[in-house]
């Protein structure tokens, strides 16, 4: 029998978001393939730093050893990287202990063609380009911001916090970036003014919609105990404009644990007193501030091509 992916929780992580690969890139870019090859095979039995995605992937893997979560959460690498250095990566995930068995090396090709073929619910990447087309194909993704974290000897290893603390920014994330697209043409007062009206129609949904209702579905599913994950909502919208996001959440019949409508405040110093595994935001001014503090995400708007192939398609439906 086959084994199933459509039922879990699917992670899909680049090599250089589950680890420091940021010296190995240079090298690739500025001395070509063959210098970058031979690197990384002379290095081969050296393990990775620690990347920006690391203890997020961690925390979730661990999952998979609580009473009821057996199997649940299936981590998969997706690496530009050719076959001839993939022991290198292999070699970093037994250091770390992390189980991690299935991986796809695609020697320089588009990985997102593949992101759907492996129900993927959640894509972490380095690379723009990659993470754009997985936006654009309706998968939740995020442009990792990286950050360099130290080796740690596996078998010491600073103790995991066994709760998955998740944060997501509003507009252009959980939801559509309509009412966003209003407060950047038309200023702050149109906005108030459309989130007013409409606080009682829920908003579209955005790229990580579909994430968080399966968080949500895996918690009425826990039935042995509760899932253990935090999931806040940090956003610069404030009152009035907060009514209709909780509004909007009551009609997707989703509970979030914390929720932050900092109205223009740094949301740099309230992530760190969360303590967040990763924080996913659409503006990278928000994000690059965020990763001083924690594991930080950007995520694209879609294209305009998509959109209008979209758009395209609701017309010709109607």
């Amino acid at each position: 029998m086959s084994y199933e992916l459509n039922t879990k929780l699917v992670i899909g992580i680049s090599a250089r978001a589950l680890f420091d690969l940021r010296e190995e890139n240079r090298i690739f870019e500025e001395q070509g393939v063959d210098a970058y090859v031979n690197y990384q095979v002379s290095h081969e039995e050296e393990p990775f730093k620690k990347g920006s995605g690391f203890a997020l992937i961690r925390a979730l893997l661990n999952w998979n050893t609580l009473p009821g979560m057996e199997n649940q959460v299936e981590v998969i690498l997706l690496s530009h990287n050719s076959p001839e250095v993939s022991l290198r990566i292999y070699h970093s995930i037994e250091y770390y202990k992390l189980p991690i068995s299935r991986a796809v090396f695609v020697s320089g090709a588009s990985i997102a063609k593949y992101l759907d073929a492996f129900h993927t619910d959640l894509f972490l990447s380095a690379c723009e380009e990659d993470v754009q087309a997985a936006v654009d194909a309706g998968i939740a993704a995020g442009i990792i911001c990286q950050k360099e974290f130290p080796t740690e000897d596996a078998d010491v290893m600073e103790p995991m916090d066994p709760v998955v603390r998740i944060a997501f920014d509003g507009d252009a994330v959980l939801f559509s970036d309509e009412s966003e697209r209003i407060f950047e043409e038309q200023g702050m007062e149109a906005f108030v003014n459309n989130e007013r009206s409409n606080a009682c129609c829920p908003l579209p949904e955005g790229p990580f919609a579909r994430l968080l209702k399966k968080f949500a579905t895996m918690r009425e599913n826990c039935k042995d105990a509760s899932l253990p994950i935090r999931i806040a909502l940090v956003t610069a919208r404030c009152a009035p404009a907060h009514e209709r996001v909780i509004r909007t959440l009551r009609e997707w019949k989703v509970q979030i644990d914390e929720a932050f409508f900092l109205g223009g405040i740094a949301k740099k110093d309230i992530l760190q007193a969360f303590g967040a595994h990763i924080f996913f935001d659409d503006q990278q001014i928000h994000t690059l501030l965020a990763a001083d503090a924690v594991p930080a995400a950007r995520v694209p708007y879609r294209s305009r091509g998509q959109k209008q192939k979209e758009n395209e398609t609701i017309n010709i439906s109607a």
